[in-house]
């Protein structure tokens, strides 16, 4: 068997700023260099895609990102025959280009694509590393730059969207949630270039909302929000109203709970 290929990697300036919190990016390198593929869970907004752009860069590889959807298909990923000019032309699904081309294919929200897909991905996902496209009658062998890695939101998720046991035991799992205090607020500096005060509120504030359970919230405040609540403020828009747009009507519709997560801003930005 050959080795796999070492990883390239990729100048600093030319990698994604990712804070890491343990030893995430660690087990991530040695998953491709094992060739295995990688399922990423955690809340909305924590950092899993950035951390996917940030390990794509490291290593030299390529990303190609899909974002799942109710309607996404097999079709969808693997390729489809296109009528052009008189001719019918079979064109690549993202996951056919990524693995002839031996890039990371990064499915996100996995589980909110059609049932279907798994049966593209399971072989895709063990030992044999192959993506049959039934269409075309081709057997893709995925080359040792090629690697698999999914996401989703195990709280976000209802009984009949989740990964069967036969797909989630494919993957290595890496599970995610929202940085420590000081992690959140170098994450905050360095991608809204803001101020260490203003961080440290910022902070604070997802700190104290996070804390609510009263609330009849899907999610909470994730590290996502505050980094635009902070590069409005950056750019001028007073505390108050960029913490309401970014953050608070970002996380209800409703006036009451509106009216209760106001509470909780001006309690943090006063203090």
């Amino acid at each position: 068997m050959n080795k796999p290929e070492a990883p390239a990697v990729a100048p600093d300036s030319a990698v994604p700023f990712y804070a890491e919190q343990g030893q995430e990016c660690r087990v991530f390198e040695h998953a491709f260099r094992q060739r295995l593929p990688v399922l990423l869970k955690g809340p909305t907004g924590c950092g899993k895609t950035r951390f996917v752009e940030h390990m794509a860069a490291r290593l030299g590889r390529p990303l190609i990102t899909v974002s799942c959807h109710d309607d996404l298909s097999a079709a969808d990923l693997v390729g489809r025959y296109l009528i052009g000019e008189g001719n019918t032309v079979w064109a690549d699904g993202p996951l056919a280009r990524a693995v002839r081309t031996g890039a990371i294919c990064y499915l996100d929200e996995v589980v909110e694509a059609r049932k279907d897909t798994t049966v593209v991905l399971h072989p895709l996902a063990d030992d044999r590393r192959q993506l049959p496209i039934e269409r075309t009658g081709e057997l893709l062998q995925a080359p040792p730059g090629f690697m698999l890695v999914v996401s989703y939101n195990p709280g976000y998720q209802n009984l009949l969207k989740n990964l069967k046991p036969s797909t989630r035991q494919r993957f290595v799992a890496l599970g995610f949630d929202y940085p420590a205090p000081a992690v959140e607020q170098s994450i905050i500096e360095n991608e809204a270039r803001a101020s260490a005060a203003l961080a440290a509120r910022l902070v604070r504030l997802a700190t104290a909302l996070r804390r609510l359970t009263d609330q009849d919230l899907e999610e909470t405040a994730s590290t996502r929000l505050l980094v635009v609540a902070a590069r409005l403020i950056v750019a001028g828009l007073d505390e108050a109203t960029a913490c309401r747009v970014a953050i608070v009507d970002a996380l209800t519709d409703d006036p009451d709970t509106a009216a209760a997560l106001d509470d909780v801003v001006q309690a943090v930005i006063a203090g």
